[in-house]
């Protein structure tokens, strides 16, 4: 097996985990990965991480949903949201130089880790 494939599984399969556990991981871990152990740009690592993301997402969401553990009012009203911040945020991506991306990103989540562990 090509070892860029594997390596692509196995930041797949570090983010399922973490996403199904705790409903997030999937760009705090896809994108550091692809753009630190695939070394692609940060704005493709952000549009490949949402394209691999969406799968894993709807699984995921179909096991909490037979479990009864999603508030679909809350879903509806976060989905709006998100959709049409999607849109703003990637049309931003092509205008924000690739260094100021990457050092935003880190920013957020090293914030938000900080965040949650306090």
């Amino acid at each position: 097996m090509n070892p860029l494939y594997l390596k692509g599984i196995v930041i797949g399969l570090g983010a399922g985990v973490v996403a199904g556990l705790f409903g997030v991981g999937g760009g705090a871990i896809v994108v550091p990965g692809l753009v630190l152990w695939i070394a692609i740009s940060q704005r493709e690592a952000s549009g490949t991480s949402i394209a691999a993301i969406e799968v894993a997402a709807l699984t995921a969401l179909i096991s909490f949903g037979i479990s009864g553990n999603v508030n679909w009012t809350a879903a509806l009203f976060v989905f709006v949201g998100s959709a049409v911040g999607a849109v703003f945020g990637a049309r931003l991506t092509t205008r924000v130089p690739e260094r100021t991306l990457t050092a935003v990103f880190a920013m957020v989540v090293l914030i938000g880790g900080i965040r949650m562990i306090l």
